[in-house]
């Protein structure tokens, strides 16, 4: 069984608790890992206040060498720690592997980046003062993670946290426990110090709860629902415990009738039924100019049936299932929901018995009055609705309380600058799937989050910024 980390030592749950780690494509238990609560948490913090002088002292040179030999530890493993993330996730092969790749890059990068944390002079009105700004490790963070990528997520604001000099306390998801671990198992044995780096895995709320409490625990950094992502900033509020929030998003797709239609409905299916949907930046509303909206849909419709989907250790598998069945229904009710409100299921729409899956499918809302899509669907299902006008699409795609990613797709330039300096999203792609890079800003603007990941920004997520200033000179 494997187990937590806590102070350098793999342990069970304080309370003896465990928890069957389910394949979401079989349904079958593929381990059994410790279930912890708050009692776990307080151990994981204590022994990260502990750990932090020493950790925070280190030049970032030192730091760098154990983040360095992590990456190369994680790409040795690529195969065996995909195989994991494929059996409690569902994704396939290819996309586990891959995710496992970014997540060695990330500490890579990281630990090159952590040397470039560069402070200022600033010239002073008076003659007689000196002004200078540095960056300092904040403390102890604390890092709660989304199933949906359970490699990449954690690496990335593990791999800045510590590169910034602080320790930290990680919860990855009781859905997905096997690629966290395997993440600490790279570290561990890159020889990362006792305490600097602790992973616990249990109740969600209960160590969240813990990790609020404690005046030690400067910031959490959380990606998840943006339900719980205001849980966190009413309990922050009461302990003035500082938040990085990676929240959800509802990507609208901008096509204009320029475009080579069956070039980007091709790619639209490759990138909206990555992990099944279940992906925060995925394109979910496509607004397709009228001309080409009855092509677009039908191309679409013909790439999302031969869409393989299956388990995902098949290698002619390209979509796995969805994380657990109350995954499932609540997808199969918002395709339900748009059926009452007259949009039509061109194809999929259906479930199996066996395993979480939904067929991959095309929904098409020709007068653009369903309302389904308005929610985060989260699952394979792709609705397009036609529009006339910049203006109108405008103003669709920016009606959302969600502000994460969005995408343009235009052969022509004064479009594509006019959409992306018009639509109120933290990032925007155009004629791309992937806006976001590991050296990139990750971030999204209104209910999608506050603050970054990625980047130098993700790396600035963790230091605190210090005046000193010298009078009387």
């Amino acid at each position: 069984m494997k187990q937590q980390l806590i102070n350098g030592q793999w342990c069970n749950a304080a309370n003896g608790n465990t928890w069957d780690v389910v394949n979401p494509a079989t349904e079958e238990v593929v381990a059994v890992v410790p279930y912890g609560n708050e009692a776990d948490g307080h151990l994981a913090i204590t022994a990260a206040v502990n750990a932090f002088p020493s950790w925070s002292s280190l030049s970032a040179w030192s730091r760098a060498e154990q983040l360095k030999k992590t990456a190369e530890i994680i790409r040795k493993n690529v195969i065996g720690f995909g195989r994991e993330t494929t059996l409690e996730s569902g994704k396939p092969k290819a996309e586990a592997e891959g995710e496992w790749k970014v997540a060695a890059n990330l500490f890579e990068w990281y630990a090159e980046e952590g040397k470039r944390t560069y402070g200022r002079v600033i010239p002073s009105q008076r003659t007689d003062k000196r002004m200078s700004v540095i960056y300092q490790p904040m403390g102890v963070i604390g890092v709660i993670t989304a199933w949906n990528f359970p490699a990449y997520n954690p690496a990335r604001a593990c791999a800045a946290a510590l590169a910034a000099g602080c320790t930290i306390v990680c919860k990855g998801s009781e859905f997905t426990p096997l690629s966290t671990m395997n993440l600490f198992m790279a570290l561990k044995e890159a020889g990362i110090p006792d305490g600097v780096a602790n992973l616990v895995n249990g109740d969600s709320a209960k160590i969240g709860e813990a990790m609020l409490e404690s005046p030690k625990l400067k910031k959490i950094s959380f990606t998840g629902s943006t339900r719980v992502g205001k849980i966190l900033m009413d309990g922050a509020s009461k302990t003035n415990t500082k938040l990085a929030l990676e929240l959800g998003g509802n990507a609208p797709v901008i096509i204009m009738d320029d475009v080579d239609v069956e070039q980007v409905a091709k790619t639209a299916v490759t990138s909206k039924f990555r992990n099944a949907g279940q992906v925060c930046v995925a394109p979910q509303r496509f607004f397709v100019q009228r001309k080409i909206y009855e092509a677009f849909v039908t191309a679409a419709a013909h790439y999302a049936k031969a869409h393989v989907t299956g388990n995902g250790l098949e290698t002619d598998s390209r979509m796995g299932p969805l994380i657990n069945r109350r995954q499932q229904e609540m997808v199969m009710s918002l395709i339900e929901e748009a059926k009452q409100e007259g949009a039509e299921i061109v194809t999929g729409g259906t479930k199996r018995e066996q395993g979480f899956f939904i067929e991959p499918t095309v929904i098409a809302d020709r007068k653009g009055t369903a309302r389904f899509a308005d929610k985060e669907i989260f699952g394979p299902v792709l609705p397009v609705e036609p529009f006339d006008t910049l203006d109108e699409v405008i103003a669709k795609a920016n009606n959302t309380p969600y502000g994460l990613a969005a995408y343009i797709w235009t052969n022509d330039l004064k479009t594509s600058i006019l959409l992306s300096e018009k639509l109120e999203f933290g990032m925007v792609g155009i004629n791309e799937w992937a806006p976001h890079a590991t050296e990139a800003p990750f971030g999204g603007w209104k209910q999608s989050g506050i603050g970054h990941e990625s980047g130098s920004e993700g790396l600035y997520e963790y230091l605190e910024k210090k005046l000193i200033s010298i009078g009387n000179l």
